[in-house]
């Protein structure tokens, strides 16, 4: 049956492997983000500038689900459609040896185009999470004020998982001699995500702290290396590093539960479109 998997995955179009991409990633995108809310909500209240229980402690850990619920699903599909598009139309002519410099480059594009709408989902969402009330509509310039912190947060995030994912597949495939199932991509997908998580959280308290700064700050004092500099001189690198245990466990937990339902729904879209 892996065997005919292989087979259908590989008769494809091209068009047919980036709608397949496309259902997917946002089928995982929404059920990831749904799941883990409340460990998110705990992270960014442990990574408020305004303090953990001032900005709601353990209280309404749902407030601020209903942007997710709209922004989580075209977000990771734009990444993903992204992702695979790239590797489609570039992998047949670089040699397998630096196809992991495609995956690293797919990746980083993935993440920029992603951002341009999980930036102002991210910023409304955190906001609502951290209890901060907003008497006026948030202008256009206040929901993208963090565009710049997030993608120098998922750059990185994404250089060092899609890579690592692609990687470990591969590694697990030469061991069985076959393609990986679902759950087996999950795990890979858990495994690259929690290193990824881990290696960036202080530039994911930075971007919490940019999005949660008053909406009247100036450009200067919600510029990444200026809140970097603010939690280490407050704070020391445990600050840099708060939210760490929510962050890197939500998103171990999330990796496994997106890559696990990404890998099934493109195994079942394959199927249909074969």
């Amino acid at each position: 049956m892996l065997h005919e998997r292989e087979g259908s995955a590989a008769s494809l179009s091209k068009g047919d492997v980036l709608l397949t991409s496309f259902v997917s990633g946002a089928l995982a995108g929404m059920v990831c983000d749904v799941t883990l809310f409340p460990l998110d909500t705990l992270k960014t209240r442990l990574q408020s500038q305004h303090g953990f229980f001032q900005s709601g402690g353990f209280r309404q850990l749902y407030k601020g689900i209903g942007p997710v619920v709209l922004g989580s699903a075209p977000s990771a599909a734009i990444f993903f459609i992204t992702y695979e598009g790239i590797k489609q139309y570039s992998q047949p002519y670089v040699p397998n040896q630096y196809h992991s410099i495609i995956h690293m480059v797919a990746a980083s594009s993935s993440e920029i185009t992603a951002c341009l709408i999980r930036v102002p989902v991210e910023v409304i969402k955190q906001r609502k999470q951290a209890l901060l009330s907003d008497p006026h509509r948030l202008r256009l310039r206040t929901l993208y004020r963090g565009y710049g912190s997030t993608v120098l947060r998922d750059l990185p995030f994404g250089g060092i998982q899609m890579p690592l994912w692609e990687y470990f597949k591969l590694c697990w495939n030469l061991q069985v001699q076959r393609e990986c199932t679902p759950l087996e991509g999950a795990a890979c997908g858990a495994t690259s995500v929690a290193i990824s998580a881990a290696v960036t959280t202080p530039l994911d308290v930075a971007k919490t702290r940019i999005m949660l700064s008053s909406t009247s700050a100036e450009k200067e004092e919600v510029k990444i290396s200026t809140m970097l500099k603010e939690v280490h001189r407050v704070h020391g690198i445990k600050g840099l590093f708060a939210g760490f245990l929510p962050r890197v466990t939500g998103f171990t937990i999330g990796g496994f539960i997106f890559f696990g339902v990404y890998e099934q729904a493109r195994e079942l879209c394959i199927v249909y479109f074969s």
